[in-house]
């Protein structure tokens, strides 16, 4: 699944999920641009993979930003070929509990800007004749845990976004959501260690799965690779649960 040739934006792609996305794609040889608002992790990343690549730092809530950063992507490497739709945060608080501040805040990141994103990727995608966008949805746009509200809604619209994507610019750009389930980042370590008992909140996430254990970004990088490649050529407009089995068993008499 070479890449070569090929470049791929990431967003949010300094640390975690978007990390792993772009060190798999730069694995299979793809120029990678890394989109991010933390210049140090960008620039420490850049130098670990070495050629073929480019830090952005670009706060994809600022179309100004976004129009600016797909412009230099393009010139840079000659086009855009894959956009990653990766950046996004994450805090808790129930309906009653988010303020306007705060659901601003987060759908700002997590759904304005993977719109803004693919507005200024997809025309660079079209002088060349296609692309594939890819939006990073989450396990929790199917089901939720506590205080999640404006996230798991941010994450179940970027399903909408997904479709209407692929239905206004097929055939030649598709576009399909990833859907992971408990992936071991930094977001997910912080909120383990805020809990009264990190380790038990870690394994009691990971008896969520069935795999019995937390996915790793490569997992994600991997999934992103091939949905992007000529292989995954017949995905178009869906989401895909890349999720270690969650949601799967329901409860019962545990009889053999």
């Amino acid at each position: 699944m070479s890449f070569k040739n090929k470049t791929v934006v990431v967003t949010g792609g300094a640390k975690g999920i978007g990390e792993g996305c772009a060190r798999i794609f730069h694995r299979e040889n793809a120029n990678v641009v890394i989109l991010d608002v933390d210049k140090d992790a960008g620039a420490a990343l850049g130098k670990k993979l070495g050629d073929r690549n480019l830090f952005i730092e670009c706060d994809i809530s600022n179309e100004n930003q976004v129009e600016a950063a797909m412009k230099s992507a393009a010139e840079a490497f000659g086009g855009i070929d894959v956009l990653v739709n990766n950046a996004g945060i994450m805090k808790y608080a129930s309906v009653t509990d988010t303020t306007e501040e705060l659901w601003d805040a987060i759908m700002n990141v997590n759904l304005k800007g993977a719109f803004l994103c693919a507005k200024h990727a997809i025309p660079y995608m079209q002088k060349q004749g296609g692309g594939v966008v890819i939006n990073m949805s989450s396990a929790q746009a199917f089901m939720a845990q506590d205080k999640v509200a404006a996230y798991a809604t941010s994450k179940t619209a970027m399903l909408g976004l997904t479709r209407s994507i692929a239905v206004d610019y097929a055939p030649n750009i598709r576009c399909v959501a990833l859907c992971p389930g408990g992936i071991d980042t930094p977001l997910n370590r912080e909120a383990f260690a805020k809990s009264p008992d990190p380790a038990a909140t870690e394994q009691a996430t990971i008896d969520l799965h069935l795999v019995q254990r937390l996915g790793t970004p490569e997992d994600i990088g991997e999934m992103a690779v091939f949905a992007a490649s000529e292989k995954g050529s017949f995905l178009n407009g869906h989401p895909i649960k890349i999720d270690g089995g969650i949601g799967v068993k329901i409860g019962g008499s545990g009889a053999k």
